[in-house]
């Protein structure tokens, strides 16, 4: 191993430990990639989780700057091959791999600037566009590399990994409509008076996550079997916290972040391991 391989082994572990350290429900599922897919869903992990942080959490910093640096940043490593900064190099290494398009990144960048403004009062289209830039597109770089290059099997199945982001990122906006609403003024879903949340509104939102859930569970089924059970792992968990959120009172919502507790996470995935392990899974 040359010091330009120790280099990308160093950097790869780096969006490692950000995927575990962030989401140990998503790093679990993701033990179920096989290998030569695992290490690129980290990176494409590692790159829109700091993206996130920036908008989300560095509240005492300049975050226009920051994301403005992010993006600049990532654009020159592209441009020349390598950065200093361990996530944006694994990232970019992924995306020149895997051809990930340039429009997908682009849009998923202009959805994190979206969250630097007021989110308040979406427009069906602007709901949409954040939706499609925030969550689709990052179903759609990893379905890049589920399919390792193959055209027509992508086109095939881009609609599916469309749903499931969008189904997964409707749910995060129930999940966080008290950190969104109450700490950060901002409300995602259009035509809903969060200050008058009640159970018809909640219905209408949990019909549309159901549709988005029935689409994607067809495509999950005709995944390569190289990435189908990681994903699948992921939409168990999400299906288990859509219950949870569907028997919560739309008050309750407004002052607390449901979840799955870590229990129930463990219990998912030994009862996913036993079944594969005893060729049971069916999906």
């Amino acid at each position: 191993m040359n010091n330009l391989e120790i280099f990308n082994k160093v950097c790869g572990l780096s969006s490692k430990m950000v995927t575990e350290k962030y989401s140990t429900s998503f790093s679990r599922a993701s033990t179920l990639f096989k290998p030569e897919i695992r290490q690129h869903i980290y990176n494409i992990y590692g790159f829109v989780r700091f993206a996130d942080e920036i908008v989300d959490t560095f509240h005492d910093f300049d975050k226009a700057k920051l994301m403005d640096e992010f993006e600049q940043n990532y654009r020159y490593a592209l441009e020349i091959g390598i950065s200093l900064n361990p996530i944006l190099h694994s990232f970019c290494v992924t995306q020149r791999e895997k051809k990930i398009p340039q429009h997908l990144v682009d849009a998923f960048l202009h959805s994190m600037k979206m969250d630097l403004g007021e989110i308040k009062g979406l427009n069906d289209e602007k709901y949409n566009e954040y939706i499609y830039g925030s969550a689709e597109v990052v179903g759609l770089m990893c379905l890049k590399v589920f399919v390792n290059g193959e055209v027509e099997e992508y086109e095939r199945l881009k609609p599916y990994a469309q749903s499931l982001g969008a189904a997964f990122q409707k749910i995060n906006f129930l999940r966080d409509i008290s950190a969104d609403f109450n700490d950060l003024n901002r409300t995602y879903f259009p035509n809903v008076d969060f200050s008058k949340f009640n159970s018809e509104d909640k219905k209408e939102i949990e019909k549309d996550i159901a549709k988005d859930f029935a689409h994607a569970f067809i495509g999950i089924k005709m995944l390569p079997i190289s990435s189908r059970l990681a994903v699948f792992m992921a939409y168990k968990y999400y299906i288990n916290l859509f219950k949870k959120i569907r028997k919560t009172d739309p008050a309750l919502l407004l002052t607390k972040r449901i979840r799955v507790s870590n229990a129930r996470k463990i219990y998912l995935f030994g009862e996913m391991m036993l079944n594969k392990n005893l060729n049971l899974v069916r999906i």
